[in-house]
């Protein structure tokens, strides 16, 4: 990028969005605090969804979850630098609470997460899986949210970036989500027309991501809509969005292969949660009610 922001302001916003993950205070708690909204109630123990429960996870009492924490506001890290918090915590949390167990979080890269599930290394997946093909292959995915694919660029959009004609600039993502294969599909158009390619620059964490933007290094980023969102509202506007967000498509829960009784009660944890009204006040919390969804679902 040939234009970047001034010195104060790129230090500033490159503070303030690589530490997204560390900047709010609190746990892995529905009233955890540091963020808004009142906190949802703690959740009844369910005996028939109880019963459900593999057997690894009834003896130990608890669900080990694999999760990116670097992708606020869905899940990063508390100020302490290792609890677990976001709308996906929150949310995953007040689902154990209906089965009677604690979760775990474990910290993993975006990518490895389905092949931990596959492994017996995490008891399920919770890191904002967008649901598609290729990922039912290895898994079974409970819905419990929507998102789209939205771009920020910096503030002015100096690169005066269009995403339908992004030929030969260089655009932000996380390795291993859908966004790459959107940049990949979109790259080819630009060859297939004499244009110059997109330069994807991929990092593992989002927040890294969300940093090259701000420093000048990437001209773009894409990224799912609530979490480019956020970054603009913590940048305090820095970044800045640029075009509608498209390709909505539901979130889901990652679990094993063949676990469908378990997934068929996670799927009545969440209508519980939706009737008592604790999963509008968990996304409230957090600023993301507009994902909410009423058709959770088993590989919908």
């Amino acid at each position: 990028m040939t234009r970047h922001l001034s010195p104060a302001i790129t230090l500033t916003a490159s503070a303030a969005i690589v530490g997204l993950a560390l900047s709010a205070c609190g746990s892995s708690s529905l009233s955890s605090p540091g963020t808004s909204g009142a906190p949802t109630a703690a959740q009844t123990k369910d005996a028939a969804l109880v019963a459900t429960l593999p057997a690894k996870i009834k003896t130990a009492g608890k669900i080990i979850v694999g999760v990116d924490t670097s992708y606020p506001p869905s899940e990063f890290l508390a100020a302490d630098g290792k609890t677990a918090e976001g709308f996906d915590v929150d949310l995953f949390d007040a689902v154990a609470q209906k089965f009677g167990v604690t979760v775990e979080w474990q910290t993993s890269n975006f990518s490895t997460i389905i092949l931990g599930v596959k492994s017996g290394k995490y008891d399920l997946g919770v890191s904002s899986f967008t649901i598609n093909p290729d990922r039912k292959k290895q898994a079974d995915m409970v819905s419990y949210y929507t998102a789209g694919t939205q771009w920020i660029v910096p503030k002015g959009n100096p690169k005066k970036v269009d995403i339908n004609n992004a030929c030969g600039l260089n655009v932000g993502v996380q390795k291993g989500t859908v966004q790459i294969d959107d940049l990949t599909a979109r790259s080819k158009k630009c060859t297939d027309a004499g244009k110059q390619p997109i330069n994807p620059i991929v990092e593992e964490l989002q927040v890294k991501v969300n940093a090259d933007v701000v420093s000048g290094k990437a001209d773009a980023m894409a990224a799912d809509s609530p979490v480019a969102l956020y970054a603009v509202k913590q940048t305090s506007g820095a970044v800045e969005v640029v075009g509608k967000s498209y390709d909505s498509a539901p979130y889901g829960y990652v679990l094993p292969k063949g676990e469908t009784a378990f997934a068929g009660a996670i799927v009545t944890a969440l209508k519980a949660l939706d009737a008592s009204g604790d999963y509008k006040k968990v996304l409230s919390k957090w600023g993301v009610e507009s994902g909410a969804i009423n058709s959770f679902a088993v590989n919908p």
